[in-house]
């Protein structure tokens, strides 16, 4: 292919009218490389301008700067030795604050570490864009040209990619191959992670179970793959954050109708297909590896929801209480050998579930994680600022950082935060796919006490007496149900049931009533909700696709500012927490007294 030729008035004219690299490429049908190349041949940059925050009303003295196609240069390169950071651009489900955090940990570490410490990032609406955070901030786009424009300017001597969530990571590749200095684990160890070709390899290597799975490009192969794992699978395209495009399919025509919906989501990566372990405890670790090979595990926490809600959904909870001793020690093992095998430099999050005593992995994540900052104000260890340090080789030892205590004074929960109030005719069921905006913490000296702290903390306003509505699907009407259910009951609650559900409780002794449901005329369910006669509803989906009543029922309870809840394990928590409510006694303690607890 001949060298793609373009007249310099030209480039400079498209440059100035805001097209990027790619856009031209696409026009002219050729790489984004070649016009980069180009680019560069002609003496095309940007220069950087400084942001005036004093509306030239007066000098002012700002790091902020943007680029554009001018001929002054504002911005300034120092000779000390620097840091780039990539920030995680607009906030979204999946990828928002928590990935903010470490990013904005990583600058303040590395600055006492005597960096000058430069962001890139656009989101106004961060910490990492405050005026007093980095050194420097560049207000850019995070695609390869402005990361690369930036780059080429400051020359730094390392550039961090793996605390800003997906958005930077997927650049690692491209920037590796311009030659820029990545820190902490290499580009290619985490497609390790990401490709489950070579991820497979991996743990078969370290003989370490996980679910059968395989990966398919069309239909035909998805279905196949499908019936040799077994079903239930879940299936989810690979390179995504926050389980987008994430469902379970129990049958060949749901993954047909899945292929159809979601290759748009990421057309040059395979769709990832798993056996989906049902009535499986879920486990999340955050750890830190450095470069001399020492891993520390810097927290555990178990899912209170089962397998199967993402865990960005899921409330999770600190020390871990529901684990055999020989089941917590191998967790540990299989992360320090997971983050050995992947040479990590910095944080690593793993994903376990727990399953008629076996332990399977889910999920390798060699970089922040949205628990990270759970983890750090609960176990007083600021994991982000360890592994920034970590990553200009400070060794874990000298740091005097050590492994995380099953054996805590407190209990620390992490609630979720739904927007179902303000949208209130969305899906409220929880899945595979997070639907979560935000996280609040609850800590107690026991479980009651944390869970609920953070029930309060999200805004679920729990009764102490009344009347509780549940609707049960066929697969959880078992003994472990109605010993929930059992629980509210001996609380005093009155019990209402559809027809199905209330002859489940009577056989096992708990008084229910019946009422109708929405198709069975009325007054039914819904009226009684919305009369303020229920005040807490238990409804767990039926089936792989939840039924028109089920919404009609959500709906009412989160327009009346009823509790809506959509799991056993979470109707489990909400018993502890309406138990700890009625006898009212709880401490508040700072974080800072938490963590001199844990210091003491």
């Amino acid at each position: 292919m001949p060298q793609f030729q373009i007249d310099r008035s030209l480039l400079y004219r498209a440059k100035r009218q805001g097209f990027s690299d790619r856009q031209i490429a696409e026009i002219f049908g050729v790489g984004e490389s070649d016009v980069r190349a180009r680019r560069l041949e002609l003496g095309l940059v940007p220069v950087f301008k400084t942001v005036d925050t004093c509306a030239a009303e007066f000098a002012a003295e700002t790091p902020y700067h943007y680029s554009t196609y001018e001929e002054e240069n504002e911005s300034r390169r120092s000779d000390k030795k620097k840091v780039v950071i990539l920030g995680g651009g607009p906030n979204r489900i999946g990828q928002g604050i928590e990935f903010d955090y470490c990013c904005v940990h990583a600058a303040l570490a590395l600055e006492e570490e005597g960096f000058e410490t430069i962001m890139i990032n656009c989101n106004p609406e961060t910490v990492s864009t405050d005026y007093d955070t980095c050194d420097k901030l560049y207000f850019e786009p995070l695609t390869f040209e402005d990361v690369m424009n930036v780059l080429d300017f400051e020359k730094p001597d390392g550039v961090i990619v793996t605390f800003g969530g997906q958005t930077p990571l997927k650049l690692a590749k491209q920037l590796e191959a311009a030659g820029v200095p990545i820190l902490g684990t290499s580009p290619d160890m985490i497609d390790v992670a990401e490709d489950r070709k070579r991820f497979g390899e991996l743990i078969d290597r370290l003989k370490i179970k996980c679910p059968p799975y395989g990966t398919a490009f069309e239909t035909d192969e998805a279905i196949r793959v499908a019936e040799r794992v077994g079903y239930p699978v879940l299936v989810r395209p690979s390179y995504v954050l926050g389980g987008r495009a994430m469902e379970i399919c129990y049958r060949s025509d749901a993954i047909a109708e899945y292929m159809v919906n979601a290759r748009g989501v990421s057309p040059s990566h395979p769709i990832l297909i798993d056996r989906f372990l049902e009535d499986a405890y879920e486990f999340d670790v955050d750890a830190v590896r450095d470069q001399e090979g020492t891993v520390v595990i810097g927290g555990i926490m178990q899912h209170i929801e089962e397998a199967g809600i993402h865990s960005g959904d899921s409330s999770s909870v600190i020390p871990p209480y529901y684990i055999s001793e020989k089941n917590y020690a191998q967790i540990v093992d299989y992360t320090r050998r997971l983050a050995t095998a992947l040479e990590v430099v910095g944080l690593i999050n793993v994903q376990y579930a727990l399953k008629d005593d076996t332990v399977y992995v889910l999920e390798v994540n060699p970089r922040a994680s949205r628990t990270v900052p759970f983890v750090s104000k609960a176990t007083g260890r600021p994991l982000a600022k360890i592994a920034a340090r970590v990553m200009i080789g400070r060794t874990l030892k000298e740091l005097g950082v050590r492994d995380f205590e099953k054996n805590t004074p407190f209990v620390a929960i992490k609630e979720s935060v739904f927007p179902f109030d303000k949208f209130p005719r969305v899906k409220m069921f929880l899945g595979p796919e997070m639907r979560s905006t935000g996280e609040v913490m609850g800590v107690g000296a026991d479980f009651g006490e944390a869970i609920l702290k953070s029930h309060i903390g999200a805004n679920m306003r729990l009764p102490t007496e009344g009347t509780l509505f549940v609707s049960l699907r066929d697969l959880d009407k078992r003994e472990k149900s109605a010993g929930v259910i059992r629980g509210f009951s001996d609380l005093g609650f009155r019990i209402l049931a559809t027809e199905g559900t209330a002859s489940f409780l009577c056989e096992h002794a708990i008084p229910a009533e019946t009422i109708r449901k929405v198709s069975e005329g009325r007054p039914n369910i819904v009226d009684a909700i919305k009369n303020h006669e229920v005040q807490v509803v238990i409804n767990t989906p039926s089936g792989e696709i939840s039924r028109i009543a089920e919404y009609q029922i959500g709906w009412a309870a989160i327009e009346h500012k009823v509790p809506f809840i959509t799991t056993l394990s979470a109707a489990a928590s909400v018993v502890s927490a309406i138990s700890s409510l009625r006898k009212g006694e709880r401490k508040v303690r700072s974080v800072q007294e938490l963590h001199a607890i844990l210091a003491g």
